[in-house]
């Protein structure tokens, strides 16, 4: 039997195991494309830029970029190809086993199976209804590939009382549908894979232009849905993390490769894969969303692209502390969650969620991932076993006039979700987790922490120029309200802004222009009590007060200077040491 050019004959014989070592040069190149993308990157370019300043200099960095470039492409697509020809070598591998049990059967019952697949069977004598002995001849049977919907060998009539039955036509017919269903799955596999194969080509040149990168997402796509069955149904679906990681640790490390290079999008934003193979997914996929945001036009696109291709140029440098790419994305105001330090092996870990104002742009990867980067080094001072992340897995309102509880409920069961993930793969029996929340991300986090069971893992909890949390009391964020800290600085605006029935005479802003003088006498704000009061009950650590906004013209600098040692040493100081599992050693303010 022959279906699209394949022959039973073919499937019979068909080595498998070439296929997989085809596959497994293709690895060998793409890895070594890998290898040397991160020498370009990371030591090349890196060193250029640490000792040369010049045009030509410049000049060398354009053309180890394209370098660069090119060694990610390679990688890339070898990748795909190897997980191509992996994907048909696995698939091909039932029909294969089918064919050959068919044929062993036939062989024990003396069959022949001729050049085209039909079968044929020999004579024997049988009985007739009648009783009579009778010889049956002997036939020859073609198969079909659909599954049988009557008795095999009847031919939908009743056998005549006086024709004999020869029993080995039925079985015959069974043997011959069998060989008929393997090769035509077989050639369904070989169609599916073969278009898929074909796609994977690159334009002549050395060059890896714009219109050859537009076509790398595409490729994952298509060797993404010719595989999906090979690669067991594709990537968990609204699982835990710790579901999503008794996946991952079931995966051979070749699956976990093939994932990383075909899906990175969505490995990357998996909770409870491990942080070097989400850092890698993320890595891989950067270039191809950068590629997608280049294509798009409007000043949101832009701003999202010139965040990204920072945070690029930083992945690139050698860094200290090392940064870990943990998502990436540009929906709604844009994702980036950065770590620094390898929060898998460190023993302190603390996820910060920025608040008002923050989305994916220059301003988040030069303000606020700093922010992240000076806590990891403050609390590596004190325990060099710690990691700072930047969680920027939500929408943050972008003004105070549009700021409600909405976008806090929707981002608080993602930061949980990532939260949880921290918790299973972290390789310490029992890490030391902080949440931190600034601005509108306080009450992200205080949602977060209202939600049954609290934020997973968390031991601290760090509420930093908070409009309030959504709870009036400490002891309601799951943590103790001794484990509730409150940086809150006198001048920071957003600390004193007026409760909602306040707003609707003044406005949000009204605190800040009437400026210093505003007191309203109690201690309720716009997300309920304020944490820095008594009432509220939390541990209020010393900060500086910033500058007066209207006075001293300090506006909403107040508000945006707790992490950075150069402008607000103490506040930074305290921050770490609760990072770093030391709150015992905070310089403690007194309530507002």
């Amino acid at each position: 039997m022959t279906t699209a050019g394949l022959t039973w004959q073919q499937l019979r014989d068909l080595k498998l195991s070439q296929l997989e070592d085809v596959g497994d040069r293709w690895n060998e190149v793409s890895g070594r494309s890998d290898a040397s993308r991160t020498q370009v990157d990371r030591a090349m370019s890196a060193r250029l830029r640490e000792t040369q300043e010049s045009e030509s200099a410049e000049a060398a960095l354009g053309r180890l970029k394209r370098l660069s470039r090119n060694f990610h492409y390679l990688h890339t697509e070898c990748g795909l190809v190897r997980t191509t020809l992996n994907g048909l070598a696995s698939e091909l591998a039932e029909p294969q086993r089918q064919l050959r049990q068919a044929l062993e059967d036939a062989a024990a019952l003396k069959f022949s199976v001729l050049e085209d697949g039909s079968i044929s069977y020999p004579a024997v004598v049988t009985e007739t209804l009648t009783g009579d002995q009778r010889e049956a001849s002997g036939g020859k049977v073609q198969g079909s590939a659909r599954l049988p919907v009557e008795p095999p060998g009847w031919g939908g009539n009743a056998p005549s009382p006086f024709q004999p039955l020869n029993p080995n036509a039925e079985k015959a017919q069974v043997i011959a549908d069998q060989i008929a269903r393997a090769v035509r799955a077989a050639v369904e596999i070989d169609v599916r894979y073969a278009r898929t194969l074909d796609r994977l080509k690159a334009a002549k040149g050395l060059d890896v232009t714009e219109a050859v990168l537009q076509d790398v997402m595409h490729d994952m796509d298509a060797v993404r849905t010719a595989a999906d069955r090979y690669l067991d149904s594709g990537i968990p679906q609204s699982k835990s993390p710790a579901e999503n990681k008794v996946w991952w640790d079931g995966l051979s490390e070749e699956q976990r490769q093939e994932y990383l290079e075909i899906a990175p999008d969505l490995v990357g934003g998996l909770d409870g894969v491990p942080v070097i193979a989400r850092d890698e997914a993320n890595r891989n996929y950067l270039p191809v969303l950068i590629d997608s945001l280049a294509r798009q036009d409007g000043d949101e696109a832009h701003s999202k692209l010139d965040a990204l291709q920072l945070i690029d140029e930083k992945l690139k440098r050698p860094g200290h502390p090392p940064m870990f790419l943990l998502g990436i994305g540009d929906e709604g105001n844009g994702r980036a969650i950065i770590a620094y330090g390898n929060p898998d092996m460190s023993r302190n870990v603390s996820a910060y969620v920025p608040g008002l104002g923050t989305k994916l742009n220059k301003d988040f990867v030069e303000g606020t991932m700093k922010r992240a980067q000076d806590t990891a080094l403050g609390a590596q001072n004190i325990d060099p076993s710690s990691a700072s992340i930047v969680w920027l897995g939500y929408d943050a309102p972008q003004s105070v006039d549009v700021m409600g509880t909405g976008d806090a409920k929707k981002g608080a069961p993602s930061y949980n979700h990532f939260m949880a993930g921290l918790e299973a793969t972290n390789e310490h029996s029992d890490p030391h987790l902080t949440a931190i929340g600034h601005s509108y991300g306080s009450l992200t986090v205080g949602t977060a922490a209202k939600q049954a069971g609290g934020i997973p893992g968390a031991d601290d909890i760090i509420l930093l120029g908070s409009p309030g949390v959504g709870v009036d009391n400490a002891q309601d964020l799951g943590v103790g309200k001794k484990h509730v800290f409150v940086g809150s600085a006198e001048n920071d605006p957003v600390t004193h802004l007026p409760t909602k029935e306040e707003a609707f005479f003044a406005g949000p802003l009204g605190v800040l222009v009437y400026g210093d003088a505003f007191d309203r006498g109690n201690d309720d704000i716009y997300f309920g009590k304020d944490p820095a009061s008594e009432a509220f009950g939390a541990q209020r650590f010393k900060v500086d007060p910033g500058p007066r906004p209207i006075l001293e013209m300090g506006g909403f600098d107040a508000h945006s200077q707790y992490f950075t040692p150069e402008k607000d040493m103490v506040s930074a100081e305290n921050i770490a040491t609760i990072v770093a599992g030391r709150p015992e050693d905070v310089i403690r303010d007194g309530y507002r």
